[in-house]
């Protein structure tokens, strides 16, 4: 009888005792990339910027040759560009543009890494010739900044109407809204 009570008090202890199964933490490498970059713009708030490129150099290299990667390659260019790195962040800008050529901040970007570079009518004369939308938008953009805000504007307008379902038009219109108000 005791042996019988001692196992039912064993059972009853076993499943009264509140057990339950450790927290497992799963490594997720794209949730980790997005927490860094969230950390770089925070060094960049507090303008620790030396942190901030770290982070953002983590956040691309848990997270390489996605979307969202272009998201931390801008964060990246835009943080050399502010700090007067314009070569490091052309690479940045670049790589940007190749990833997800559907955000007109990163052409903007480039455009003014660019023309910080004194590099603007070399890339005219190379993109005058192209025939592929994205870089007749990055020439648009280098046309206005360079004081041919005619040209650029008329440039960016075709493209507007030759490709109207591209996601990037809305953006381009506003932009065009803008740049016709300053005129």
């Amino acid at each position: 009888m005791k042996k019988l009570v001692s196992v039912f008090l064993l059972l009853i202890m076993l499943f009264c005792s509140g057990y339950r199964k450790p927290y497992k933490y799963t490594i997720d490498a794209g949730k980790d990339a997005f927490f860094h970059n969230n950390v770089g713009i925070n060094y960049l708030k507090d303008r620790i910027y030396y942190a901030a490129i770290q982070e953002f150099k983590i956040a691309i290299q848990l997270s390489p040759n996605t979307q969202s990667t272009a998201i931390f390659k801008n964060n990246l260019g835009e943080t050399y560009m502010f700090i007067g790195y314009p070569d490091m962040a052309r690479v940045c800008f670049e790589d940007a543009v190749k990833l997800y050529g559907l955000n007109f901040k990163y052409y903007q970007n480039l455009a003014d890494c660019y023309k910080s570079l004194g590099i603007t009518g070399s890339k005219i004369k190379e993109l005058s010739g192209s025939k592929k939308p994205y870089d007749k938008i990055t020439l648009g953009i280098l046309y206005i900044q360079t004081g041919e805000v005619k040209k650029g504007v008329i440039l960016l307008d075709e493209l507007c109407a030759e490709e109207p379902n591209l996601l990037i038009i809305p953006a381009i219109r506003q932009y065009l809204k803008e740049i016709n108000s300053k005129i």
